[in-house]
């Protein structure tokens, strides 16, 4: 892939022989991550969720696998005699099916233990859990990073707009607060305004936080209050190989609408999607984009 830096240091060792499954959920990465590994000379088997992915069957690319939700159960089975050595979880997905519509596998019922364990223990356990079942299969779960690994975000300063003394505090409080509600596996997103932080992620997502963020702009000791930052950064301990934190195009102008001077994430542990639009966007709303180093404020 001709990778230097940080590139060289998160990319995965893949032989020939190494076949790769990108299970897509929503959003903008299942596409990142399989458009990656095709420039990059690999066939992956892409696995679109039904009613979550929005991506369809390209057979010049990749090979195509359409399943339900109800169907997840035996995946595992399928992709271990398609000749699958690797799996990347990429996306989101929105829809629980009832635990009795599930099919599973009889595998599944021997780790239910460990699972409903990881479960108690947050999500990072959880997902911890659900790797261990993954490799039971003998095959691998991976990052996206790890495959693609120029979707990370690098250390510095990505736009021409340069965070002032008054945002590198706003940005220092929404380190700390971001990191604070990540030990207690929370989320991995704060809001700062003003040197103090006035939102924290939580079920909603980004979307939701930023959305608040806009809101609040016209209340309190906020009304008449001008730039402000998101930032988002990893939970300390988290499991890396799923949910990183992520920012894309659409982040840039849910920052804008909320009124924001600029986005902080941490370099080399969050993504960045479509960087090029990312950047180009963040540099036309007058916005700064930053990678901060991953000592910052712990």
């Amino acid at each position: 892939m001709g990778q230097t830096g940080s590139d060289a240091r998160h990319a995965l060792a893949l032989s020939a022989n190494d076949r790769i499954a990108v299970v897509a959920g929503s959003g903008l990465l299942p596409k990142e991550v399989a458009d990656g590994l095709v420039k990059a000379g690999y066939r992956p088997l892409v696995v679109a969720i039904e009613g979550e992915a929005d991506l369809e069957d390209e057979p010049s690319r990749y090979d195509f696998l359409r399943v339900t939700h109800e169907e997840l159960g035996k995946l595992l089975s399928i992709l271990k005699r398609r000749g699958v050595t690797h799996m990347v979880l990429a996306g989101g997905v929105a829809r629980r099916p009832p635990l009795s519509t599930v099919r599973y596998s009889p595998k599944i019922l021997l780790h239910l233990p460990r699972l409903a364990a990881g479960y108690a223990r947050g999500d990072d356990g959880l997902l911890r859990a659900i790797a261990g079942f993954i490799n039971s299969y003998g095959i691998k779960l991976v990052g996206a990073h790890e495959v693609v690994p120029e979707l990370l975000a690098p250390q510095g300063q990505l736009t021409k707009m340069a965070p002032t003394r008054a945002d590198e505090r706003d940005i220092s409080a929404a380190i700390a607060a971001a990191r604070a509600i990540g030990r207690l596996d929370i989320g991995q997103a704060a809001v700062a305004v003003g040197g103090r932080t006035i939102a924290l992620e939580d079920i909603e997502g980004t979307d939701g936080l930023l959305r608040r963020a806009r809101v609040l702009r016209s209340h309190g000791r906020l009304a008449g209050k001008s730039r402000g930052v998101l930032v988002k950064c990893a939970k300390p301990g988290q499991e890396l190989r799923v949910d990183l934190p992520t920012i894309g195009p659409q982040t840039v102008r849910d920052a804008h609408e909320a009124g924001l001077a600029g986005i902080a994430v941490e370099a080399e542990r969050s993504l960045i999607l479509e960087c090029g639009e990312t950047v180009r966007l963040a540099d036309e709303f007058g916005l700064y984009l930053l990678g901060f180093a991953r000592g910052r404020e712990q």
